[in-house]
């Protein structure tokens, strides 16, 4: 008898690994073929003549960071209490969920296509660039805004089913959309010279058909769903009052992130267009790392999402630990690959001599931050799983105002370095203050 408990509760262990990686398996190839998709716009615009274009898409989409990114929102509050719901029976509310969330993607995507032209004039006058630069940059901005409804549909939808312990859909739909996205691409810039155009273009056309091809899952879904729960509409009040509200702190706490990413590509905009290029192909190795450990916490945020909504505290924590292994373990995957591989990626990026050059100096720095920031992407999806979105919010302007701090403090003196170790330091002051916030959390659960 002394023996069955601890049996008992390693099984327990390895049903979480397994549970954990039936959900971030395809969740990693998923996000992972959003960065591959930036990675060929970037790789399309290198093998062109100047190095002007690929700055252009570099600045335009940064601007797409502020928005798609700073609406991710929508996908990240939408899974945490679809998980909560269904971990309560509650499928009811379940259903209404994905209709609140498609609602909030249909209004904020209107809203953003009315202002789109002040946004534009507002964003393109305080970034420092060259003429060309900012002449492609805006007009790849005013083609692509129209991708937005659709886009943000789509992150409604996939955080639906990411709440339901559904990775397949999700990856179904990204390998969709990029798919035709890369596609066009190569057929608008190399056969039709459309150029940044063409890029932008292909988004659009690309989004609209991942849209579709999402909603036609998610009416084959509701009709599989069990009944139970109490009943629930789409616009109660409520319940779309603690959405917003889940839904705005994540986004300030996003408008961070996508900030320290708009001023470092606007810091080094600044220093010239090859130094803006080269940082430009190293933030492709940023974003494939936060897409590969957002696997893993979108995984978290289904898995502990149902324990928090059963209130189990000492199997919301189990299956922390196993999160947090998990995490670092990918962590360090990702540095191996970049160190082992980095050289030979900016080389298939792009062809031009002084912006591989310049790559390859400031390579260790992408190297060494999948280790620095994998604890802030793990944390994430701890505190999304129990909606404790405030402390999110708190950590990140801490984070912010580190960034800020290094950067003005050490880019005068030390330029790209400088930009450099602010990033860097960004990603260590998330880490921290969340790991330090965690035990609060979990005596709440």
């Amino acid at each position: 008898m002394t023996d069955s408990a601890p049996q008992t509760e390693d099984a327990h262990r390895g049903n979480l690994h397994r549970q954990l990686w039936v959900m971030a398996g395809p969740i990693i190839l998923s996000n992972v073929s959003v960065p591959m998709l930036g990675a060929v716009d970037t790789a399309v615009m290198g093998h062109l003549a100047e190095p002007y274009y690929i700055g252009a898409v570099a600045l335009g989409a940064m601007l797409f960071n502020f928005i798609y990114h700073g609406f991710n929102c929508l996908r990240m509050g939408t899974t945490g209490p679809t998980a909560q719901a269904r971990g309560a029976g509650n499928h009811n509310e379940v259903r209404a969920m994905v209709g609140r969330a498609l609602f909030l993607a249909a209004v904020i995507g209107s809203a953003i296509l009315m202002l789109q032209l002040p946004i534009a004039g507002i964003a393109f006058w305080a970034v420092e660039s060259s003429d060309q630069v900012e002449t492609l940059g805006r007009q790849y901005f005013l083609i692509r805004v129209w991708s937005l409804p659709a886009v943000l549909g789509t992150y409604a939808i996939i955080g639906w089913f990411y709440g339901l312990r559904d990775a397949r859909i999700p990856l179904v739909l990204q390998i969709f959309t990029n798919a035709i996205n890369i596609v066009l691409d190569f057929l608008f810039v190399f056969g039709f010279e459309w150029d940044v155009a063409g890029v932008a273009a292909a988004s659009v056309i690309a989004e609209y058909a991942g849209l579709l091809l999402g909603l036609y899952f998610v009416h084959r879904r509701l009709g599989r769903l069990p009944a139970g729960g109490e009943a629930a509409r789409i616009l109660d009040p409520v319940r779309l009052r603690r959405m917003i509200t889940i839904n705005t702190d994540i986004f300030l706490r996003t408008m961070c992130v996508v900030s320290v990413l708009a001023l470092f590509i606007a810091h080094s905009a600044a220093l010239g267009d090859v130094p803006l290029a080269a940082n430009q192909v190293l933030h492709n190795f940023l974003i494939f790392t936060s897409f590969g450990l957002d696997g893993v916490a979108h995984a978290a945020e289904a898995i502990l999402g149902e324990s928090a909504g059963r209130r189990e505290r000492k199997a919301f924590g189990a299956g922390v630990k196993v999160v947090v292994l998990w995490g670092g373990l990918v962590g360090l995957a990702n540095l191996a690959i970049y160190a082992v591989a980095g050289t030979g990626i900016i080389a298939l990026i792009t062809t031009i001599p002084e912006v591989r050059a310049a790559a390859a100096d400031f390579l260790p720095w992408a190297v060494c931050m999948p280790i620095v920031s994998v604890w802030a992407y793990t944390y994430d999806g701890i505190f999304l799983a129990a909606t404790r979105t405030r402390a999110m919010r708190n950590s990140m302007v801490i984070a912010f105002a580190v960034f800020l701090a290094l950067l003005f403090g050490l880019k005068p003196q030390f330029g790209n370095v400088g930009i450099w170790i602010a990033l860097t330091g960004f990603m260590a002051t998330r880490s921290l203050t969340l790991m330090l916030m965690y035990p609060r959390l979990a005596r709440t659960i």
